[in-house]
């Protein structure tokens, strides 16, 4: 009986080699999504992107400056208002009382100021009568001077009494007396003089500090008249009819018309970010609409060093976290969806930073 000969067991590397590929390819694959996901060769690219990036705007709180209760709101929420239009109207009856308070004691000190006038042209009037008066005094000294001599020389040769010349020597200094009396009352009318002047300038003061207080009451008295800023759209108008507003009570908010994008991106991102280069706006609420826009300026420091409480990394558990940098970036006019943008809204920003200068 003739015996079977041994086959040969099958080759099975042929299956193993088509097993491996598949396997490669998922693990090529998966190597290249990494280095597309991270930027690393031969997936880079000029462009810069984030998702930190959201639409701003000089938003404006509108409240008041002077206290009383609201006796009108001419405005409704989200109304478009121009500059200086009247949002909220306050009870202005104690301001317009204070004004004209005001108004009639820069009357009393005009009229004080008039007065002085008159009171200093009396002074001056006084220093003339009293001038005379001098002149008048003199004379009579010069009279009772050359009397009392001529009576020396008639009393040295016997022809005057002693009780003569006595009487002419008293008149003399009588009429001394009265030179002396008269230029102390010059001196006394100059000071009043002097007076009335430094008194004119202190009634000068109390006139321009009367027309400074009227002037103030007039701010209080506009004060009352909240308008807009400038033009906008308010936000909810959280203000009523009837309640008491005191200075710092947030009436409502106005949102202006100009707006713009600001960017984080991480510090390692910022290499060859500079202003003026291109940027593309993906905004979330506009269902992913590109909008154009350029980098205008970067700011100065990270984000975190404009934080109340700074990062304190000087212990010994520090983790290396890349920090944000602002970027803000102006949007190119003329696109019909910039009226459509809101401040708050989030932003997908991309920057192209091929034009940037090298590092």
């Amino acid at each position: 009986m003739a015996t079977d000969e041994a086959l040969p067991a099958p080759s099975r590397r042929p299956f193993r080699s088509r097993a491996t590929i598949p396997l490669i390819v998922v693990g090529l694959i998966g190597v290249l999504m990494v280095l597309y996901a991270w930027r690393l060769p031969p997936f880079t690219s000029t462009v810069q992107t984030t998702d930190n990036a959201f639409v701003r705007g000089q938003v404006t709180v509108i409240s008041p400056r002077v206290e009383g209760y609201v006796v009108q709101v001419p405005v409704k929420d989200f109304a478009v208002v121009e500059a200086g239009e009247l949002l909220v109207q306050l009870d202005d009856r104690i301001y317009r009382q204070r004004l004209q308070q005001a108004q009639a004691n820069l009357s009393a000190q005009e009229a004080a100021l008039a007065n002085s006038l008159q009171q200093r042209r009396s002074a001056e009037a006084n220093v003339g009568v009293t001038e005379a008066q001098i002149a008048s005094a003199r004379a009579t000294l010069f009279r009772a001077q050359a009397d009392q001599r001529r009576f020396e020389t008639l009393f040295a040769q016997g022809w005057a009494s002693q009780q003569q010349i006595e009487q002419y020597r008293a008149a003399t200094r009588q009429a001394e007396a009265a030179v002396e009396q008269m230029q102390a009352s010059r001196t006394a009318a100059q000071q009043n003089v002097t007076s009335a002047v430094v008194n004119r300038r202190s009634l000068e003061a109390a006139v321009q500090n009367a027309r400074a207080a009227i002037q103030l009451a007039e701010i209080e008295l506009d004060n009352t008249h909240i308008r807009a800023p400038r033009a906008g759209e308010l936000g909810e108008v959280g203000v009523r009819v009837g309640q008491y507003a005191t200075p710092g009570t947030q009436l409502m908010s106005l949102v202006p018309q100009q707006v713009w994008v600001t960017a984080n991106f991480k510090e390692t991102q910022m290499a060859r970010v500079a202003p003026g280069q291109p940027a593309v706006l993906r905004v979330d609420a506009l269902d992913g609409a590109r909008l154009r826009g350029r980098v205008e300026r970067i700011s100065p420091a990270a984000g975190s060093e404009f934080s109340v409480i700074r990062p304190d990394n000087a212990t010994g558990n520090f983790t290396k976290v890349a920090q944000r940098i602002p970027v803000r970036i102006m949007l190119d006019p003329g696109q019909p969806l910039i009226a459509r943008l809101r401040p708050g809204m989030s932003v997908v920003a991309s920057v192209d930073t091929a034009s940037a200068p090298p590092p």
